[in-house]
């Protein structure tokens, strides 16, 4: 996928993050786009570790890996902020 691929499947995988897990986050609409972005490749990692293959292209099971990468970022951060 291209550049701005990424960053649109990345937007998407960080709103609808956001939306599952609704809260006040600094940041706004670059933190969701760069959270969907690393949510992605956590969650592309993640799935190749377990055997579920990574993000190749855009289809439902790339989409959820790249959805629940964000949600595990977002709860991450979450508590991180929580902390200081």
């Amino acid at each position: 996928m291209g550049i701005i691929a990424w960053i649109i499947f990345g937007l998407i995988a960080g709103a609808i993050a956001k939306w599952i897990m609704p809260g006040e986050d600094p940041g706004g609409f670059v933190v969701t786009i760069l959270l969907g972005i690393v949510g992605a490749v956590v969650g592309g990692f993640i799935g190749s570790a377990i055997g579920w293959g990574g993000i190749d292209g855009f289809d439902f099971r790339s989409f959820l890996l790249a959805v629940g990468g964000a949600l595990l970022l977002l709860w991450a951060y979450r508590q991180f902020k929580k902390k200081k």
